[in-house]
């Protein structure tokens, strides 16, 4: 039996005294009770505070920064290359926050070019793009691919989307959309170029003829107007008489020419036969 010290009293409890033991409930109590309040704060916030970053401007606002980059692109290409504009696709359903949707919008520009000019393309590119874009081309595991700022956190990018055909994308990125999304891709009068190219290849132009737009440089606009053609078979041989001369890109799956101020392009590597007629920037 251990001997008992006088002076010393027998422990009655727990190790702990029991004023410690409340005091650290407490502490959790009050870090737990801290950390809702910042929770609802940061809700409340996110749900009534104005945008204060420039990346949550919203969808309307950046549409016309990425028509003026498409246009820019356009006449950075010149008119030597056999391009076509690409219809506005929009993506719903991004978080924005944790509490708010989205939608991201994107444009572009498809080129052919004869394959191994593909870098070469980019490099002209960036070349003639603005300064301030920080344009550049840079090696990665994909290929070379070109990447600039159009400004108002709009980025700009190009890349070989296939042997002899190079992408170049404009995108707003998630944002909060202000504006509804009904038909981007209105009807249009197909044009002389565009009829021309379909009555030789045996498919004529129908009222499903599509346009988009972009702001060019020098205050004009730039257009491609297109049409599906259907997927049976044909021979692009047929747009041989109409090119005059001026032929830009000739293989069995794509034929594009100039025909005037316009760049007629016919291309078979989709589902259906695309016919496209362009009109660039002036310069």
């Amino acid at each position: 039996m251990s001997a008992v010290h006088p002076g010393y009293a027998l422990p009655s409890g727990p190790d702990r005294p029991p004023g410690r033991r409340r005091a650290a409930r407490w502490v959790v109590v009050a870090a737990v009770a801290w950390a809702v309040l910042l929770a609802a704060l940061a809700w409340w916030s996110v749900r009534t505070d104005p945008p204060t970053v420039k990346e949550q401007r919203t969808i309307g606002q950046a549409t016309p920064v990425v028509h003026r980059a498409v246009g820019h692109l356009v006449a950075a290409i010149g008119p030597a290359g056999a391009w076509v504009m690409t219809p506005e696709t929009v993506e719903k359903g991004c978080r924005v926050t944790p509490v708010s949707d989205g939608a991201d919008l994107t444009r572009g520009v498809d080129v052919l070019v004869a394959e191994g000019g593909e870098r070469a393309l980019l490099d002209r590119v960036a070349d003639a793009l603005p300064e301030p874009w920080r344009a550049g081309v840079r090696d990665s595991v994909d290929g070379p691919r070109l990447r600039a700022d159009a400004g108002e956190f709009i980025p700009v990018e190009g890349r070989v989307a296939a042997p002899g055909r190079v992408r170049f994308t404009v995108a707003t990125g998630c944002r909060p959309a202000d504006v509804e999304f009904g038909d981007l891709l209105p009807l249009h009068a197909a044009g002389p170029a565009l009829e021309e190219a379909s009555r030789a290849l045996g498919r004529p132009a129908t009222d499903v003829t599509r346009v988009v737009v972009a702001r060019c440089p020098d205050g004009g606009n730039a257009w491609t107007r297109w049409v599906d053609a259907g997927s049976d078979p044909v021979s692009l041989d047929a747009l041989a008489p109409l090119a005059a001369g001026a032929v830009l890109v000739d293989t069995p799956e794509a034929y594009a020419y100039r025909r005037g101020p316009d760049i007629v392009l016919a291309d078979a590597t989709g589902e259906e036969l695309r016919l496209a007629a362009s009109t660039g920037c002036a310069g």
